[in-house]
């Protein structure tokens, strides 16, 4: 579960490849950050080759899209998950192709607007409301918005992922499972109940149920750092560190510091299996992202004794 009040950095790299088409292209993006509600959360302009930042913002599930000329161009849902503030990079490539038309371009995070649930007015109201509650940290009410959506509507997905959110954040560990199996009956491929899902069976030590929800998260999202790390973790626990060793490294490429604990993981493993110099590797790489780490005085005590003269 995540804790309420932790936040975070996202930014991000925006280019724009005009290599097959000429002409004049817009100048000026905007790059909105919003709810999944819909509500603004920030906005910035945007040159190509420039640079995207929004600081300060609460663990959560996010719609980030770009607009040019008040229009939507792309949209991909992110999340912002950890229990201490992290750095999140999601950089965003758009393919110009004259006139007014703009592409994502190798982005398999991008999502298109009917992935967003359609709800009547009465029932959209309820979901704002609960998303309202939950910024202020009234889990209590949240949780009674929710439950009265999803008698409302027991397809609405969303709302069973946040209702399993809520109960996750209050230890209600087998009432979070529930809703969030029963988002999963309604679509089985979305990526935020399954994340979900199986961060509470890595919790609950269910790793095998874990592995075979995240390896369906990890099929859905591969850009997640939050599912590969949460994969790892799981093969790590069954002992199978073949495979946790592409998942941990994946989950650092994507999410560098955000996810610099997977170097701990993998020195672990390395010092488990008698490799020194790869385990001093990992924990100096560790160590240059995170510095100030309360164990720094035992990791440099290990890269002293180990490292090859």
């Amino acid at each position: 579960m995540d804790p309420v009040g932790v936040k975070h950095l996202l930014y991000g790299d925006f280019k724009i490849d005009d290599s097959k088409s000429g002409g004049a292209k817009p100048e000026n993006f905007q790059v909105v950050l919003y709810t999944i509600s819909g509500n603004v959360v920030a906005r910035q302009s945007v040159t190509n080759n420039g640079r995207y930042s929004f600081n300060n913002i609460p663990n959560g599930e996010y719609n980030l899209v770009v607009e040019m000329e008040g229009a939507e161009v792309t949209r991909m849902q992110v999340r912002l998950s950890g229990f201490v503030k992290g750095e999140h990079r999601r950089d965003i490539e758009l393919e110009w192709r004259g006139g007014r038309s703009v592409m994502a371009k190798n982005n398999p995070a991008v999502i298109s607007i009917g992935d967003q649930y359609e709800r009547i007015p009465a029932n959209q109201g309820l979901f704002d409301k609960s998303q309202e509650a939950i910024k202020k940290n009234d889990l209590k009410l949240a949780a009674t918005l929710l439950n009265q959506l999803v008698s409302a509507d027991t397809k609405d997905y969303q709302a069973w992922t946040a209702l399993g959110l809520v109960h996750s954040i209050q230890d209600k560990k087998g009432d979070a499972e529930k809703a969030f199996r029963n988002a999963l009956a309604e679509k089985p491929a979305y990526f935020m109940a399954l994340l979900n899902l199986g961060k509470l069976q890595v919790i609950q030590k269910s790793f095998d149920s874990a592995i075979e929800t995240l390896t369906k998260a990890v099929e859905t999202d591969p850009k997640s750092a939050d599912a590969n790390f949460l994969l790892g973790e799981a093969y790590l626990q069954i002992k199978k560190g073949s495979k946790a060793v592409g998942y941990l490294n994946e989950a650092i490429k994507l999410d560098p510091v955000g996810k610099a604990e997977a170097h701990l993981r993998l020195a672990t493993l390395y010092r488990g299996a008698g490799l020194k110099d790869r385990a001093v590797a990992e924990y100096e790489q560790f160590l240059a992202k995170k510095p100030d780490h309360p164990d720094k005085a035992k990791i440099q005590q290990y890269i002293s004794e180990n490292k090859s003269k």
